[in-house]
C-alpha cells in the first residue's frame, strides 16, 4: 500500500480532517492533501508525528514505501549535487576573472567585493563535501556514477575506495598548483598593468 493511501486510511479511522491532522503534525492542510495523494513526501519529524498520532509504529506506515521514498531522497540529493557544482564552478570562473578587474578598478577596495564573490564559491565547496560525504562518494568514479544516478558494484566500490587517499594527495598538489599559477599570473598582470 502507498504512503498516501496509509495516511489517508489511518488519519480517517483516527476520525480527523486533514486541518486537524496538519495542526498535529506542523503542517499546512495542503502538505497533508500532498501526502495523502502522492505528490510528496513527509519528512522523518513528519513520520515520527504522524506515527504517534495514529499511534502504530514507523514500519506500518511506511511499509512498501521505503524504497521509494529511498528514490525520491537519492534523485533529491543528485539535484541538489549537481545545482551546487554547476553554481560552484560559476562562482569559482568568477573568482579567478574578476580578481586583477576589481584591483584596477577598486583598488585595495577590491577585497570587499572579490572576498564576497569567493565566500560564495567556498559556502557552495562546503555543500558539495557535505552532500558527498553524506552518501560515501569520493573519487570521480563514484561521483560521476552518483550525478547520473547509477550505483557501483561492491567490487568497483572497493576499488574506488583503495584509490581515495592517492586521490587526496593528488588533489592537494594539483590545488597548490593551480593556487600558484593563478598568483604568478595575478601577480605578472599587475606589474603590466601597472607599469
Amino acid at each position: 500500500m502507498e504512503l498516501g493511501k496509509q495516511i489517508k486510511k489511518h488519519r480517517q479511522e483516527v476520525q480527523l480532517s486533514q486541518e486537524e491532522l496538519a495542526e498535529r503534525v506542523y503542517v499546512s492542510r495542503q502538505t497533508i492533501s500532498n501526502w495523502e495523494n502522492d505528490k510528496s513526501y513527509p519528512d522523518v519529524n513528519s513520520l515520527v508525528l504522524l506515527s504517534e498520532t495514529f499511534q502504530i509504529s514507523l514500519d506500518n506506515l511506511i511499509k512498501g514505501d521505503i524504497e521509494v521514498m529511498k528514490d525520491v531522497i537519492q534523485k533529491e540529493e543528485i539535484e541538489k549535487m549537481n545545482r551546487y557544482g554547476k553554481i560552484y564552478t560559476i562562482m569559482l570562473i568568477a573568482t579567478a576573472v574578476s580578481a586583477v578587474p576589481l584591483f584596477m578598478l577598486l583598488g585595495v577596495w577590491a577585497l570587499i567585493p572579490w572576498g564576497i564573490i569567493w565566500g560564495i564559491s567556498m559556502y557552495f565547496a562546503i555543500m558539495l563535501e557535505k552532500i558527498k560525504k553524506d552518501n560515501d562518494v569520493q573519487t570521480y568514479k563514484e561521483i560521476v556514477a552518483f550525478s547520473e544516478g547509477q550505483l557501483l558494484d561492491d567490487i568497483q566500490k572497493q576499488r574506488e575506495i583503495g584509490k581515495r587517499p592517492y586521490q587526496k594527495i593528488l588533489l592537494v598538489i594539483g590545488s597548490g598548483l593551480i593556487t600558484f599559477t593563478v598568483c604568478v599570473l595575478i601577480g605578472l598582470l599587475m606589474h603590466v598593468f601597472l607599469n
